[in-house]
């Protein structure tokens, strides 16, 4: 899931012609943290998904396409994540 999550960011910051350090500054947040994102070591939480997608002017579904929950018969539920 973090693979998919860091693809989408960098694809998206690219797109923008940004900076990880642009992208931070506009999402108020530290560039070491786009760095960890988008080398897929951590997740964001809600608000800092929030700030990227302000930053980024896309919705928080373009950060987050291709990760999907699915329900399972156990307790601890499951996500899948598309290949695209």
């Amino acid at each position: 899931m973090s693979e998919r999550f860091a693809r989408n960011l960098t694809e998206l910051r690219r797109s923008k012609g940004f900076s990880q350090e642009e992208l931070a500054f506009r999402a108020s947040i530290h560039r070491t943290q786009v760095s960890l994102m988008e080398n897929g070591v951590r997740l964001p939480r809600f608000e800092t998904l929030i700030k990227l997608s302000g930053a980024l002017e896309v919705s928080p579904a373009a950060l987050t396409e291709g990760i999907e929950w699915e329900p399972v018969a156990t307790v601890t539920g499951g996500l899948k994540v598309s290949d695209e």
